[in-house]
């Protein structure tokens, strides 16, 4: 007879952390290393140039999936109850949540910013227009679309195509945090363990925010108040792929709605002028742009519907 992840899960009663330990440092050292690489190379905007982007992509961004085999393997713990079968029958409502949810929040995020900061809307939407006269200018070719239909693409795009083509990225990651230390901590229950995750998760990132990765540093504190704002987008997010993780009882929608809101985070800089506070919007990651993802992650954290509670 076989054994289910969540049965598993439901036999432990103490936290592992000898093999919690052991993976935050598999996944931070490997990540960490990354960083240090890319900083001895003169940073985001250094001698890496475009190599930067792979080098996050290929080496910082799969250390938690890489920690979580190199744990398994070091310490004897096996190969059993990764979380990788897909189980689409069984929790394809976590599917199509993680495919849709996050870009509908993005975009009200965008929505509420520009509704309290109008003067940094711009209808003209002169940044598109810029990129199109250049885009033109580099093929010799008219493009053949208006500022506002282009950025209608880009919204489609990103709600139907992103949680695709950013998915395997997106899987170097929530293989390590949500399919193994997520159930490692799960026997704290359900709010400490999305506590710990956030932490943790928005910790992980601290290297490349202390280079100016999401906020610059061109702002007012930086980078320490962009480094403690990621941990509560990541609380957050961390909530609501934890919950995508366990309703569909595979790591997948996680990795879906990862992806989802990677591909779309950054729509709001689109229709943006001025200078606005990136600690503030109009991207996701700010603190006014993440409300709605607050509000959503706040009640499944508070009422985790479908979820035990400890």
């Amino acid at each position: 007879m076989t054994t289910s992840p969540m049965e598993s899960q439901a036999r432990a009663t103490t936290l592992d952390l000898r093999r919690v330990v052991i993976f935050c440092l598999f996944a931070f050292g490997i990540s960490g290393a990354a960083a240090a690489f890319i900083a001895l190379n003169g940073g985001l905007g250094g001698r890496l140039g475009a190599w930067t982007v792979l080098v996050l992509a290929a080496w910082y961004m799969p250390g938690p999936a890489l920690a979580n085999l190199l744990t398994r393997w070091v310490t004897g713990e096996g190969f059993q109850d990764l979380w990788l079968r897909p189980k689409i029958r069984a929790g394809w409502r976590a599917w199509v949540a993680a495919w849709f949810l996050p870009g509908l929040l993005v975009l009200a995020g965008a929505a509420l910013y520009f509704a309290l900061f109008p003067q940094h809307f711009d209808p003209s939407l002169t940044a598109v227009q810029e990129f199109l006269a250049q885009a033109e200018a580099q093929t010799g070719q008219a493009v053949p679309l208006t500022p506002w239909a282009f950025v209608m693409i880009l919204v489609a795009q990103a709600l139907l195509i992103a949680p695709v083509v950013n998915a395997v990225p997106t899987l170097g990651e929530e293989f390590g945090w949500r399919a193994y230390l997520q159930q490692k901590f799960m026997v704290l229950g359900w709010r400490p363990a999305m506590v710990w995750m956030g932490v943790i998760w928005g910790v992980w990132h601290w290297p490349i925010l202390l280079m100016g990765y999401n906020y610059g540093l061109e702002y007012a504190g930086a980078p320490w108040l962009g480094m403690l704002l990621f941990v509560w987008i990541t609380f957050h997010l961390g909530v609501l792929f934890g919950w995508l993780t366990l309703r569909g009882q595979s790591v997948w929608p996680a990795v879906i709605g990862h992806a989802a809101f990677n591909g779309i985070a950054g729509i709001g800089v689109f229709l943006a002028q001025g200078e606005p506070n990136l600690l503030l919007g109009p991207m996701a990651i700010g603190l006014v742009a993440s409300v709605p993802l607050a509000v959503v992650g706040l009640w499944l954290w508070w009422r985790a519907p479908g979820i035990a509670q400890a």
